[in-house]
């Protein structure tokens, strides 16, 4: 999936409000850039990180420039977009590129469960398969990611909605994509949100698949890439 705006290089002076960040430019000009992630973004938001934005021209939306990623300055870079790995994993489903996820017909956005939404609904080979995505950009120890980095009852909601779709005779998935280039492992965050892990464990012992992805990343774009190994906390 390529950025449908070449992006441009800023520094971070300070993220505020959750989705607001004010940046930077290489010529001094500083500019407020939407930050699509509702996260705590732990380890990703300190004053004077190398980040990257796309900037858009259109009318309707308030903000000229959206932050996309954080540069490491290793050759590293981690996607703090959490709308990109739905974008990219679509793109990768319609180019029959995932493994283990290859069908006729993809679904975004099909409403299911308690007033939920799976983000993938597949169809066309077994029985219908219900993919929820989240995008992983933790990272406390080095070469490990983990989800989540902050509490998020919402996730365990997925998780138990998802379980009762394996009871309803249906296949699920639980897809984690690390949005990281700096990892070969990810593991459950479960000291951040203990009844997020519960909700993890349930829902595997109910039969719910668990995948992880990591990504290619670059100012270009991000590009879904191997499978990592789930470690148990």
């Amino acid at each position: 999936m390529q950025f449908a705006t070449p992006l441009i290089p800023a520094r971070l002076i300070r993220r505020y409000k959750r989705f607001l960040s004010d940046m930077r430019l290489d010529d001094g000009t500083e500019v407020v850039a939407h930050c699509a992630n509702p996260g705590s973004m732990m380890g990703l938001a300190e004053p004077g990180m190398k980040v990257w934005l796309e900037p858009n021209d259109d009318p309707k939306k308030k903000l000229k420039y959206g932050w996309r990623l954080v540069d490491h300055e290793n050759g590293h870079f981690t996607g703090v977009d959490t709308s990109v790995p739905n974008r990219a994993l679509k793109a990768a489903f319609m180019a029959h590129q995932v493994a283990g996820l290859d069908y006729d017909l993809v679904r975004p956005e099909v409403k299911y469960g308690e007033n939920s939404r799976i983000d993938f609904l597949l169809t066309g080979q077994g029985p219908d398969t219900y993919v929820e995505v989240k995008s992983v950009t933790l990272s406390r120890k080095a070469g490990l990611a983990e989800f989540p980095d902050s509490v998020t009852t919402r996730g365990a909601k997925h998780l138990r909605e998802l379980s009762q779709m394996v009871r309803d005779g249906h296949r699920a998935v639980m897809l984690y994509l690390v949005q990281r280039t700096d990892c070969a492992g990810f593991t459950l965050a479960a000291d951040i949100d203990a009844a997020y892990a519960q909700a993890f464990r349930d829902a595997r012992a109910a039969g719910v698949e668990v995948m992880v992805f990591d990504c290619a990343i670059s100012p270009l774009g991000v590009d879904i890439r191997n499978p990592l190994d789930f470690v148990a906390p």
